[in-house]
């Protein structure tokens, strides 16, 4: 006799094959930190002193939260220009980019050794705005760290900015020689006698 309800029967494997409608070739993403060296990483909490979209055009203000993510202190390898950089986690959005300035001033937070407020010219949307930050860290020790490097990433930038000479480069060296040279030369050459005036 036959099994009841067909149990029993081996079910037919599909075979057939699908041609995507359209091919993605991969692309390269950059985040325009390719180029720099990392001096911290560190994760933190990022608030921001604003107002909300409540009091929008009232002028009261508050702390408001930012975002959650990792704290860079990054140096181009080039121009050894300092920013800082924050990326919101999981959505890597930039939430804080902005020059380590060395008119900024850390000030603490009065009721908490894990934050740093400070006030800077932030570009993390694209426009260079006034902002108020408040970072705070996991613990005092990182709060610390985090002062000691940037305190030495705004000596630095100090002497960039005064003309204080980078890292020796003997490319930059040779070509500078070159162009001292190419100027001698210039120097040199007489200019060249105007036409005689033909005789009447």
């Amino acid at each position: 006799e036959g099994e009841e309800g067909g149990e029993g029967v081996p079910e037919a494997e599909s075979t057939a094959e699908f041609t995507p409608v359209v091919q993605l070739e991969e692309v390269e993403v950059k985040t325009h930190e390719e180029e720099e060296d990392v001096m911290l990483h560190m994760r933190a909490k990022l608030y921001r002193y604003t107002e909300t979209m409540l009091n929008k055009g009232s002028g009261k203000k508050e702390w408001i939260e930012r975002g959650v993510g990792d704290m860079k202190l990054l140096k181009h390898r080039e121009s050894e220009r300092i920013r800082v950089l924050m990326r919101q986690e999981k959505t890597m959005k930039v939430i804080a980019n902005h020059v380590v300035d060395p008119r900024i001033d850390l000030q603490p937070n009065v009721s908490n050794d894990r934050t740093w407020v400070w006030s800077c010219f932030d570009f993390s949307e694209g426009d260079l705005v006034e902002e108020v930050f408040a970072t705070k860290f996991q613990s005092a020790k990182d709060a610390t760290k985090f002062k000691e490097t940037f305190l030495q990433a705004q000596d630095a930038m100090t002497k960039l900015l005064a003309g204080a000479d980078g890292a020796p480069d003997p490319e930059a060296d040779a070509a500078a020689d070159a162009l001292n040279k190419l100027s001698a030369a210039d120097d040199t050459r007489q200019e060249a006698p105007a036409p005689a005036a033909s005789a009447a």
